[in-house]
């Protein structure tokens, strides 16, 4: 089976999709090997990661390409990747579409930012216009080739226009062909309440510490009508915590025993990293030849 076919029989399901955020390969397979059935491909953990810099739209396409490539080559869950605005206008969205589904890419999302993008929980967004990120959305549907893909179109309108004008670019989108509708950056109980019952249709949410949408558990959100929750920074940010302690003793102290409870293990790493398999298959591998 096909992983965006995968994808679709999931949301298809009576749980929703909890998709935490991979900034790199390493923690997409975490992600997997903990037991979540999907990997959401962050932006901001992404950028964080390559560049060492905020998500404001200095990842290129090829960057973000590539990134999408390595991460669905590593996992066996679905992977549904951030393609920011598209990279251009409905050409590049053609070309994105169809790059990310031979990289891997189960679901794509693509928002209604200007270029340069902003993450979504920033201040300074500034929005395409309704009718033009419909275009893109008509692009995208044209451009797959695997008629499962899931389409994620999201849209950054309340930050700037308010939730009236997100909830009206939510339903044109839908409209256009998208398959899951994400309104970001959702200021309060009520907005995440209503959300479901003017949209009538899938919705994507977002879980981030410290952001400005109010924080629910998975079971709620269903309930709401959401069928995909991120949790795009909790890997990123609690990593950044832990190595940045484990580092700080260790200078500290200026010897690795203060650190060895904090760390895995030698061994148990090389298990989960899957040492043993790769030994396995050389083994086989030459021994067939000899």
């Amino acid at each position: 089976m096909n992983q965006a076919k995968k994808l679709r029989e999931l949301l298809a399901g009576e749980e929703i999709i909890m998709a935490p955020g991979a900034y790199d390969v390493w923690s997409a397979k975490l992600i997997e090997q903990v037991g979540f059935p999907a990997v959401y491909m962050t932006g901001y953990g992404v950028s964080a990661s390559i560049l060492g810099m905020p998500d404001i739209g200095l990842m290129s396409f090829q960057e973000m390409l590539t990134v999408v490539r390595n991460m669905a080559a590593a996992i066996n869950v679905p992977l549904i990747a951030d393609a920011d605005n598209g990279y251009g206008n409905v050409l590049n969205v053609v070309r994105t579409v169809r790059e990310y589904e031979k990289a891997g890419a189960a679901g794509i999302q693509l928002e209604d930012q200007v270029s340069p993008k902003r993450c979504g929980h920033m201040e300074g967004k500034q929005l395409i216009s309704k009718e033009e990120m419909v275009s893109k959305i008509r692009a995208a549907v044209y451009a797959k080739e695997n008629p499962d893909t899931v389409l994620v179109a999201r849209t950054d309108a309340i930050a700037v226009n308010g939730f009236e004008d997100a909830i009206d670019r939510a339903i044109a989108y839908r409209q256009a062909g998208a398959d899951i509708l994400f309104i970001e950056a959702m200021q309060t109980k009520e907005q995440v309440e209503t959300a479901g019952r003017l949209v009538q249709a899938p919705l994507f949410a977002n879980m981030v510490e410290g952001g400005k949408t109010p924080l629910y558990k998975a079971r709620e959100l269903y309930e709401m009508g959401f069928r995909i929750v991120i949790y795009p920074v909790s890997a990123l940010y609690t990593a950044t915590k832990a190595v940045r302690e484990a580092l700080t003793l260790l200078r500290q102290e200026g010897d690795l025993t203060e650190i060895l409870a904090m760390a895995e293990s030698f061994r148990n790493f090389n298990r989960m990293i899957g040492l043993s398999e790769c030994r396995e298959l050389e083994n086989r591998l030459t021994g067939s030849i000899l």
